[in-house]
């Protein structure tokens, strides 16, 4: 006999009000499609999953309009955000068209576009992915990664209670 779990207890803005009361990392998940086109969205949902092999994670709605090309490409780069880039944390999660349109970023080994000035970079092949309720689990085995110059000095943008904030040391 399979044992489910029980009913919540709570509505979805008491869950959001938990969730968010858990600080993340946020980045920008970035690939290329088929078209040549560049794509990136912005996820707070980034997650260190092995050392041996590199494993790392992230999430994805699945109404996302960039599921398709996420799904089927076969390498992505994950981002991590300075807190001086706020507004690329913005412009990636809700400007339609071009949100490469003006900005900097060069291509890694894979081809695939990694952020100027990001704090670090992970270039992923999409080893698996996991539907689970309304997101879907991307799995990435890293190839290829980077830290920018001077990364220790530099306040990492972070999510949380709602809001963006950056850390500064204790």
């Amino acid at each position: 006999m399979t044992r489910r779990a029980k009913a919540p207890n709570f509505d979805d803005k008491a869950f959001r009000h938990a969730l968010g009361q858990f600080a993340t990392g946020v980045t920008v998940i970035t690939t290329r499609a088929p078209s040549g086109q560049l794509i990136g969205i912005t996820a707070s949902s980034f997650n260190s999953v092995s050392l041996n092999p590199p494993l790392v994670l992230w999430s994805l709605a699945t109404r996302s309009a960039s599921m398709p090309v996420f799904q089927t490409n076969s390498h992505y780069v994950v981002n991590v955000l300075a807190a001086s880039q706020l507004d690329l944390c913005k412009r990636f999660a809700t400007v339609k068209g071009d949100r490469f349109e003006g900005v900097a970023h060069a291509a890694g080994d894979t081809g695939m576009p990694v952020l100027e000035g990001a704090l670090a970079w992970f270039e992923c092949h999409n080893r698996s992915r996991y539907e689970e309720g309304d997101h879907v689990i991307f799995v990435g085995e890293v190839e290829r990664c980077g830290v920018r110059d001077g990364a220790g000095d530099v306040s990492p943008l972070v999510f949380h209670s709602g809001g963006f904030h950056r850390i500064e040391p204790l």
